[in-house]
Formats: C-alpha cells, structure tokens, sequence
C-alpha cells in the first residue's frame, strides 16, 4: 500500500507530459493535477502540506493551497519576475534592445573571411546578450534582424545561421532570468552571489563547447548538403511576416521584442540600459563592498532604478515630458503580461508539486535511488536529465523547471547535499533542452523568418547541445 501512492504520481507525470505534450493549456494542467493529487493523497492517508491559516474544513482549504500561493508569490519572485518583464518591455520599446545588439555584434567584422568561425563566434556574443535580454523568443527575433544577414552573405547556410542564432539562448543564467529567479528562491541563495559563483563558473565551458560544436556540425551538414543561402533547407517559405504566438506555456516567447528590427531606432549609447541592472547588482553586491557605507540591492529595486533612468535618457533626447510620462504605460503592461503567463505558471506549478509531494513522490524517489545504489550524485543525474527531456518535449524551460525544481531542497535533504549544486545544472538543463525542441517559440519564430522547418533546426542544435548536456553532468557532478 504504501508504494501505491508514489505509483499513482508517477502516473499523473506521465499524464500531466501528454496533456502538455497536445498544447492544452499547461496552466490548467498542473493546476489540477496539483489539486487532484492532493484529494487523493487525503483519501489514501498521506500526510498533507500544511497551510497558514485553515479555513476548518479540507474541502475548504484546498483552495487555500492557491491563495497562499498567490500570496507568496506575488510579494517574492513574482513580483521580481514581472520587474524584469516591464523592464524588457521597457528598453525594447525604446530601441536599447536592438542598440545593444547592434554594438556587441560589431567585433564579427573580424572574422568575415572565415563564415564559419564568424557562426560560430555569433554564440558567446548571443549569450552574453541573454544575460541582460531574458527573452529567447525576443533575443532570437532581434538576432535574426540583424546578424541572419550578414551571415548569410558570408555564404552561411540559412540553416546554419538560424542554428547559432537560436544557440544564444540555450543557457538561462543571470539575475534578469525568470528560471535564475526562481532558482535562487528556492536554493535561498543570493541571486549575484549564484550568478558570479556557481552559473559563470558552469556556463562558460559549457559555451565553449557548444560554440565547438557548432563550428564543425554546421560546416560537416553545410558540406555535405552542397547547398549555401539557398538550396533544398528552404521548404514552404511561405512568408516573413509576424505569425500569432505559439507555445504560450513559455514566457520565452511572451517577449514584447518586435519582429524585422533592420535598423537602428535609437542612439548607439542607450546600449548602456540593458545593461544597467546587472551593472547596479554586481557594483552593490556582498560580492564587490566599493561603498564606505553597506548598500545591497536586489534584483526588484535594481530593475525599478534602470527604468527610471531609462525614462530619464528619453526625456533628454525627446524633450517632450508628456510622451515619456506615457511611455511607463509600456513597463505596467509587460509587468502584466509576465503575470498572466509566467507568475501564474510558477503557481500552477507550486500545486503540482505540493500534490507530487502529499503523494509521496519523493519518498518514492529517494527509496527507488537508495535501492539501486543511486547517492546524492546518482539523484542529481537522474533529475537533470529528466528536466532537459521534459523542457524538450514540452518546448518550455519554465514549464519543466517551475514544476519539478521546488521538490529539490527536500531531496537534496534526504541525501544529504546542497540544495544548490543539484537546483544549478537543472537550471541550465532546462534552457538546453528548450533549444532543441521544435516547438518551443523561439524556434518557431526563427524558423518562419528563415524559411526553414524546426526539425531541420532540431538537427542542427541536437549534437552540440547533447554533447553539452553530457559535459555538463561529468563536469559538475563527476
């Protein structure tokens, strides 16, 4: 009996990855999911999450399991993650996004006799613009409206170049990320401190192996296709005009970045604003103590202070108070939008892993583990693989991670370990397996600009980013 209810969840899992697998709204899914095996971990006799304030009554107080999670994230990550949505909001409506980009793209001139040295080199650059754009899908369209030309008159193959294109997001790190935010929540780490010590530390092997990769996978299908900007890769092209957004489990593909940026909108050195968060973090950090005096700054107040410089920098160059006055409006609505895609989400998926939890999932888990001879180690393996192949199949880094990532510090507990140094290469692990899945928004979204399939993209990311996967987990486990 009491294998039943760990048997039954695993169930739910499988069910939950095929429900979401059919593009039904992912939500929904997990909400239900959550409340469903809370219900039947209450009749089978499992021991239940506890909750603040009871109403009395358990038929009740299942839905205070959904008030107190609204309550808890809205006044934490939440409210942090919709800072950085008004805030990517905010500069890509005033051309800061695309000055950015333009400026750190200009060290590929270097390369233009070498067209695929010049790809590949298109993928730390990509990446370290991530870093201050946390939009895949926005990072992606900016990319494809100013480095897929170029590239593709160095004689790169389309295919080639969407490739490394979408290769810039396969690593979600930084302060600004949504899945670095919650990361950090539930290690209970400090978001500069994980960023500097334990993301840095990882992502840079891991980027120089991707970028490898990418340089002698790209060349070999480019050679043996026979084909450069135009060949059989183009299928059905029909038009490269904005398509309706797709995958919406994923707030990569909510980005308020616009489609066919061909030029500058505004001047080279508003580059400075996406900038300026991480500046404001790292300077006021426990890392750097440059001040007489303590400041320490967290990711929230840092992305409210880069926007009313933002707001500043428009005033001097617009000179009309009324407009700039209005422009706040944008950070209100994408504020809004993160809310009703990703914060939501990050709820949904508390449900579910309180109903995973109430059933014993992890008990289940750690048993299984310890009976095969699987460690801490073993555990952490098991883990990240499973949330690169979910964020795989579900075209969604956040849906993967939200769900699973909070059952990490009861695990990492039974086993002894930092909660830190398991929650890490999942966190990276799921941008990863996000980047080879063909229905993940930022592949779709490229794709249809360059006039090829995702499959053929797929086919292109799978090799580096296995060939990552597997370094990553010798690396930092082994």
């Amino acid at each position: 009996m009491e294998y039943l209810p760990p048997i039954l969840a695993l169930i739910f899992i499988v069910v939950v990855a095929r429900l979401l697998l059919k593009k039904i709204y992912p939500h929904a899914v997990l909400l239900f999911a959550g409340l469903i095996m809370i219900v039947l971990a209450k009749l089978l006799g499992q021991p239940l999450p506890g909750v603040q304030e009871s109403t009395g009554w358990g038929g009740f107080d299942l839905f205070v399991y959904i008030k107190e999670s609204f309550s808890k994230t809205n006044a934490g990550v939440g409210l942090m993650i919709m800072a950085i949505g008004g805030f990517v909001a905010y500069i890509d409506k005033i051309g800061a996004s695309n000055s950015l980009v333009y400026l750190a793209m200009k060290p590929l001139s270097l390369l233009k006799k070498y067209p695929y040295a010049t790809a590949a080199a298109v993928i730390p650059i990509g990446q370290l613009l991530f870093v201050c754009i946390p939009s895949a899908a926005g990072l992606g369209l900016l990319l494809m409206a100013s480095v897929f030309p170029i590239l593709i008159g160095l004689g790169v193959s389309r295919l080639s170049a969407v490739s490394v294109i979408t290769a810039c997001t396969a690593f979600g790190i930084g302060p600004a990320s949504a899945i670095t935010a919650r990361a950090t929540t539930i290690a209970q780490e400090d978001s500069i401190v994980y960023f500097l010590d334990h993301q840095l530390p990882l992502m840079i092997p891991l980027c120089l192996v991707v970028t490898i990769s990418y340089y002698f996978v790209n060349r070999y299908y480019d050679r043996k296709m026979e084909i450069g900007d135009r060949g059989p890769e183009i299928e059905n092209h029909k038009s490269q005009q904005p398509i309706a957004e797709q995958n919406t489990s994923d707030s990569d593909h909510h980005s308020p970045v616009s489609r066919g940026i061909n030029k500058l909108n505004a001047p080279l050195y508003y580059a400075i604003i996406p900038l300026l968060p991480l500046i404001l973090l790292i300077v006021f950090s426990e890392v750097f103590d440059l001040l007489p005096f303590p400041v320490t700054l967290n990711t929230t107040t840092a992305m409210f202070i880069s926007l009313f410089v933002a707001m500043g920098f428009e005033l001097i160059r617009k000179r009309n108070l009324r407009e700039v006055m209005q422009s706040l409006q944008i950070f209100w609505n994408g504020m809004g939008n993160i809310f009703k895609t990703v914060v939501t989400l990050i709820i949904a998926a508390d449900i579910f892993s309180k109903g995973l939890i109430a059933m014993g999932f992890i008990k289940g888990l750690v048993n299984s583990s310890q009976s095969v001879g699987l460690g801490g180690i073993g555990i952490g393996i098991v883990m990240t693989v499973m949330i690169f192949l979910a964020s795989m199949l579900m075209g969604s880094g956040n849906a993967s991670f939200f769900g699973f990532a909070p059952l990490i510090p009861k695990i990492a507990a039974n086993f002894g370990v930092n909660s830190t140094s398991m929650i890490l290469p999942m966190n990276l692990a799921a941008s990863m397996g996000r980047t080879v899945s063909p229905v993940a928004g930022v592949l779709i979204a490229t794709a249809e600009i360059a006039g090829v399939s995702t499959l053929q993209i797929v086919k292109r990311n799978l090799i580096p980013l296995f060939a990552a996967l597997l370094f990553l987990l010798i690396y930092h486990f082994i």
